[in-house]
């Protein structure tokens, strides 16, 4: 999919094919658990210093918990975030990046609501005021010292917390990559894609060892379905 000169239509083809496999994988709804999380911390904030105002008086409206997706590809994970923010009544503010021209008209095209922007990682800072950087797919694009950086980036970048999460590097990894993309897409750039990823993922003890080089103290590196693993962490 990163392969320069590819075919437009099969670009489009393969992050719809990611999106699908996204929903399967439960990412939108772990990245919504943090931010239903934020939300409820923020309420408890709240009603600790007695902001709810005297009888009578119009409560100031609340801030929306403000979201950055780093790699966010066609934006299919802030799609769902913000159809679970609606259903709940919780107030957030989705951005998504990526370095991809197409990936943002994509986003763009099915989610004109949100906002997305061109940056690459690699080179760019990463901009402040989010209470959560999340990323998904993205860690296994990267070399261990690229992977320590980013990490770092997103925990010096947020107020609130950081969720990661990527692929395992596994023999069930691979063969579900395999035979699952060959059941559930027609896409060939996802079919090749996605086995290829699994072969470049980090185990999980070697995520640890990233976490713990990005001085990340408390981050918390858990094993998901499927064949997943989740970095989170929290300035608090």
């Amino acid at each position: 999919m990163d392969a320069p000169g590819l075919d437009r239509a099969r670009h489009v083809e393969a992050l719809r094919a990611l999106a699908h496999v996204n929903r399967l994988s439960l990412t939108a709804r772990r990245v919504w658990a943090e931010v239903r999380r934020l939300d409820r911390e923020r309420g408890r904030l709240r009603a600790a210093r007695g902001q709810a105002g005297p009888a009578g008086q119009r409560r100031a409206p609340e801030r929306p918990v403000r979201v950055l997706d780093i790699a966010c590809g066609g934006g299919d994970v802030l799609r769902d975030v913000g159809a679970l923010a609606h259903r709940h009544r919780v107030a957030v503010e989705l951005h998504g990046c990526d370095i991809s021209d197409l990936a943002l008209e994509e986003a763009r095209l099915r989610a004109p609501d949100l906002h997305f922007f061109r940056l690459d990682v690699r080179d760019d800072s990463l901009p402040g005021g989010y209470d959560l950087l999340c990323s998904s797919l993205f860690l296994h694009h990267l070399a261990d010292r690229e992977a320590v950086q980013l990490l770092r980036s997103m925990k010096e970048a947020t107020s609130g917390s950081l969720l990661v999460e990527d692929l395992r590097r596994s023999r069930l990894g691979y063969g579900l990559a395999r035979l699952g993309l060959a059941r559930l897409t027609r896409s060939e750039v996802a079919r090749v894609d996605g086995p290829r990823s699994v072969r470049a993922a980090f185990r999980v003890d070697e995520v640890r060892q990233l976490c713990a080089h990005a001085h990340m103290d408390g981050a918390r590196v858990r094993p998901c379905w499927p064949q997943r693993f989740t970095v989170r962490w929290s300035a608090s």
